[in-house]
């Protein structure tokens, strides 16, 4: 009778110790991925006072976007989980944006003739919420069942938000070299009559979704869309009226003249003195789409140590 009972029981309390084993796991089994590197690569885009279609343009609309002029975008960054659904992102990233009044189809954009490129330097923290939970599964062997061999994996989507500071330099194409906005005063920055310099330093807000999936134990692949809320309006030196030209030749000379007003003449009194350049009320953004590879570092196995009591 005793050994008949224990062959009931043994197989019940094999199962309980397998269900048990893989609740914990799956409950777990985010902090064998809590620390993760990664590498991001993709494409840029800008929204600001070039491109736009037939219209004076559309502020954070990709109605604005030009697409030959989307540009590369690299990031490398460090992912902490913090949470089965949360997780911090630290990033620094480079990228390029760029636009031309040329490919507009709106006549005065077209004859005012700007166009510009500029790398950014990004430095950004963010938090990550996911959507969905991680799903793991464990693979057990028939014949060594109390051996588990534990196979992680998973995907599922997240939003993401955070702050960010970057770096640009604007720079504007003349005669096939490519000059600094920021030297020549286009708009009479810290001239008579103009205004302030502008900061090539500025702060952004990133925020977007993304895409994760998890690749046995150590690698991760996905995909994330960012967009960057700035308060600046000089990512592509256009912004407030044109400034006086014989000012600006006195104190910046020929160059700056030329960089500041390229119109091809087909409407005239556009670029005088004191008429809209840019729109100084919309800030720029700018925008990528990136393809990611993470590592996840090994994580420390912390040891329950039991104190005796006596």
């Amino acid at each position: 009778m005793v050994y008949r009972n224990i062959k009931i029981l043994l197989p019940l309390i094999i199962l309980g110790h397998t269900l048990s084993a893989q609740y914990f796991a799956k409950r777990d089994s985010w902090k064998k991925e809590q620390k993760e590197i990664y590498f991001g690569i993709g494409a840029a885009g800008f929204l600001g006072d070039m491109g736009g279609k037939a219209n004076n343009g559309i502020h954070y609309s990709y109605h604005d976007l030009q697409f030959p002029y989307t540009k590369s975008a690299w990031a490398g960054g460090f992912r902490y989980r913090l949470s089965k659904k949360w997780a911090s992102n630290t990033a620094f990233s480079f990228l390029q944006v760029a636009g031309n009044d040329n490919l507009s189809t709106n006549i005065f954009r077209q004859n005012r003739n700007l166009n510009f490129k500029s790398n950014i330097f990004e430095l950004s923290t963010r938090v990550e919420f996911a959507l969905s939970f991680d799903k793991h599964g464990n693979k057990y062997k028939i014949k060594k069942t109390m051996f588990r061999r534990y196979h992680s994996y998973g995907s599922y989507y997240y939003l993401t938000a955070g702050i960010g500071a970057f770096y640009y330099n604007p720079k504007e194409s003349y005669q096939g070299t490519w000059y600094n906005i920021h030297d020549y005063d286009l708009e009479g920055q810290g001239l008579p009559g103009g205004t302030k310099q502008f900061k090539r330093v500025s702060i952004s807000i990133p925020f977007g979704i993304g895409a994760k999936y998890i690749i046995g134990r150590k690698w991760s692949i996905g995909i994330e869309y960012l967009f960057r809320k700035t308060f600046t309006d000089y990512i592509d030196g256009v912004s407030t009226v044109y400034y006086s030209p014989s000012l600006l030749l006195k104190y910046k000379g020929p160059i700056a003249v030329a960089l500041a007003d390229p119109n091809l003449g087909r409407i005239p009194g556009q670029t005088n003195p004191g008429q809209e350049r840019g729109n100084p009320k919309d800030k720029d953004a700018y925008f990528t789409l990136e393809v990611k590879i993470g590592y996840i570092l090994k994580s420390k196995k912390h040891r329950r140590v039991t104190k005796a009591k006596f």
